[in-house]
């Protein structure tokens, strides 16, 4: 059975586990924004160790998402994906063997887990986010995008379960202290998604959505309260909904 688990989401860093189950189980890495150290004791908190990962996805290059995966790959042997332009805008480091470059679109076969990238915008210089397909059905993750256009919202329909950005409540933006130039970052068309936003998005996808993580808060402009809020008025009961701690994450969650 598909599941997969949030080991902190946040500014303080970004990371999720994939796990595809069954007896010879494929695990995938999105985001890996943390120290090696933290991420080790994260992984422990899950039941696995570095060594455990068949792959990394990086979404792009901010250091709250990129953070010590070069260096994890690098140390375990374990295959790192990411776009051109993200690696580029990590420094291109040489990492040999285990880097593989993947775009908008592209299929990454890895056995029991198939990986398509979709490109998202953000301000990045090659940002992508992810869909995860299993024969328990698809898994979507979606942070760092300022808007929602028809491409991505496409990318995302049939997905069962669905870690969604909820950066910011509009008017806590509004108010916050921020000066007005981050303001406009956050709030414009490459920067986050706010509640409504992230809420529109998930009522667009249809009935068959049964499990979806609020990631990503804003801990001076939003609260859980309110993303909870905006996703269960968008959605409704059948829908399991919980929050990502930036600390925590999750627990293991399926579709």
């Amino acid at each position: 059975m598909l599941r997969f688990k949030s080991l902190g989401s946040g500014s303080s860093g970004n990371a999720t586990v994939i796990d595809s189950g069954g007896p010879r189980p494929v695990r995938v890495l999105v985001d890996c924004g943390l120290g090696i150290r933290v991420l080790t004791q994260r992984l422990a908190t899950a039941g696995l160790e570095p060594q455990d990962l068949d792959a990394i996805f990086i979404t792009h290059e901010h250091g709250d998402h990129v953070g010590c995966a070069p260096a994890l790959a690098a140390r375990h042997g374990i295959a790192l994906w990411m776009s051109e332009g993200t690696w580029l805008g990590c420094g291109a480091p040489e990492l040999g063997e285990v880097l593989h470059l993947t775009g908008h679109g592209e299929s990454i076969d890895l056995g029991a887990l198939e990986l398509r990238p979709f490109a998202v915008p953000h301000d990045a210089r090659e940002p992508l986010q992810l869909v995860c397909r299993h024969a328990d059905g698809k898994l979507g993750i979606l942070t760092d995008l300022g808007h929602v256009p028809p491409d991505v919202q496409l990318s995302l329909q049939g997905c069962q379960a669905l870690l969604l950005e909820c950066n910011h409540d509009a008017q806590m933006l509004s108010d916050s202290p921020y000066p007005a130039f981050l303001k406009r970052r956050v709030g414009g068309e490459l920067g986050h998604l706010s509640n409504a936003q992230a809420a529109e998005l998930a009522s667009a996808l249809g009935p068959g959505l049964r499990q979806v993580v609020a990631a990503h808060l804003s801990r001076q402009n939003n609260r859980p309260d309110l993303a909870l809020a905006a996703l269960q008025a968008a959605l409704g009961e059948p829908v399991g909904l919980c929050v990502a701690d930036p600390v925590v994450g999750t627990d293991w969650l399926t579709g």
